[in-house]
């Protein structure tokens, strides 16, 4: 096998523990350092019907379910560079590239990607792989919505390119959205432009107490009665006491008092639960996921998100599993993360006490070992399947690339 994959500019090893997906340990890793080299070796797999899965930094290989085979696991990391238009408001970065590294490179020309990350440490192909965004979705989109471009290799081995690097383009399908959540069953992205935004000069966090369901919704029924605009709007709902409302509000100095003044009333009208606080940062760690234990995202209509929160809260407490939810409150999109450790058959419970009863989606992002040992199923019920194992076979065949990752078993 190891002469059948040399590719010139790709370093080729042995697959360590360390490479596991999932518990899955590789064959093989192979490690491009650009494009064409990342075409070769793909071309090469291709031609002895490997099976491949993708990683960059490593942030996310044990989400989803393991796949079926792994024979050959391409790293990305090496694909790390940026390609800066600050006039233009566009930016083109290597898969490979710590999203930390690009957010750092921006703001040094006051600029921004307008995502926020959910794991430390990522890269930019990992978070488009995964396609969870952060809070400030709200305001801007999710992440999908900032790419204006990308480049995939095919499993094949054959470049496609769609979008471009300006806003406003018409240069082929929007294939982007199809990879950005793929987990990698699609293609591998080598490289992607999006658009940015300024950064602002200013920020707010209007934080308050939320004693009960009834205020929550009290306070976001006020406060879209508003004018303020927020960036985002988090709910947070542990497992025992009361639950908090974050707003951030981002704009001038000048603009930001009132806008300040009018969510802390709508928030916690007559001083009710406390008056709400007022931060000039974002707390620490902020829009990141636990970085340990089993990791859900619940979708629910955001008019429902606080309803849906206390819901995933009550079943979990009923068999004693201490859930943490927390998210989007105005998208609807929250996290449910258990305790490490927790048992297999109580995250099974809240797992289908959510999907059947509250009727709403679930997604098992991160699951411990023990829990993917369970069988419990990490995608559940999803609509359009057979639609999507119609693109499965379109643009994979052969079904090699992380085969068994996605939803359906794709």
């Amino acid at each position: 096998m190891r002469q059948d994959l040399d590719v010139e500019g790709c370093a080729l090893r042995e697959g360590a523990p360390g490479d596991a997906v999932c518990g899955v340990v590789p064959t093989r890793v192979a490690v491009p350092t650009d494009t064409d080299s990342l075409a070769g070796v793909m071309a090469a797999a291709h031609r002895r019907g490997l099976s491949v899965t993708v990683r960059g930094a490593g942030t996310a290989l044990d989400w989803g379910r393991p796949p079926r085979s792994l024979d050959l696991l391409v790293d990305v990391s090496a694909l790390s560079w940026i390609d800066h238009n600050a006039g233009d408001l566009v930016v083109e970065v290597g898969a490979g590239t710590p999203v930390a590294e690009l957010y750092a490179a921006l703001a040094a020309a006051g600029q921004r990607l307008s995502y926020d990350p959910v794991r430390a440490g990522g890269t930019v192909g990992g978070a488009l792989a995964t396609g969870v965004s952060g809070p400030r979705r709200l305001l801007s989109g999710a992440l999908r919505d900032l790419v204006i471009g990308m480049t995939v290799v095919r499993a094949d081995g054959v470049v496609a390119r769609s979008g471009g690097r300006v806003v406003k383009n018409v240069a082929g399908y929007d294939l982007a959205k199809l990879h950005t959540g793929g987990f990698g069953t699609l293609g591998v992205i080598a490289s992607v432009a999006f658009r940015l935004h300024p950064l602002p000069e200013s920020l707010r966090v209007v934080s308050a107490r939320v004693s009960s369901r009834s205020r929550a919704e009290q306070a976001l029924a006020a406060l879209r009665g508003t004018t303020v605009v927020p960036s985002a709007v988090e709910l947070d709902w542990p497992a025992e006491g009361a639950g908090r409302l974050d707003v951030v509000l981002e704009g001038t100095p000048d603009g930001l008092d009132a806008r300040v003044e009018a969510a802390a009333r709508a928030l916690a009208p007559r001083g009710r639960d406390g008056d709400p606080a007022v931060a000039e940062e974002l707390p620490e760690g902020w829009g990141l996921l636990p970085a340990e234990g089993t990791v859900a995202l619940v979708t629910a209509p955001p008019a429902e998100s606080v309803a849906a929160a206390a819901w995933v809260g009550e079943l979990s407490g009923a068999v004693d599993a201490a859930a943490h939810v927390r998210g989007s409150a105005s998208t609807g999109s929250l996290s449910v993360s258990f305790p490490p450790g927790t048992s297999s058959e109580r995250v099974g419970l809240v797992v289908d006490g959510v999907r059947s009863a509250g009727g709403h989606p679930l997604v098992l992002l991160r699951a411990e070992p023990h829990i993917r040992a369970a069988g419990i199923d990490p995608w559940g019920e999803v609509p359009g399947l057979e639609l999507m194992r119609a693109v499965k076979d379109s643009f994979d065949p052969g079904h090699r690339l992380s085969p068994g990752r996605f939803a359906g078993g794709i």
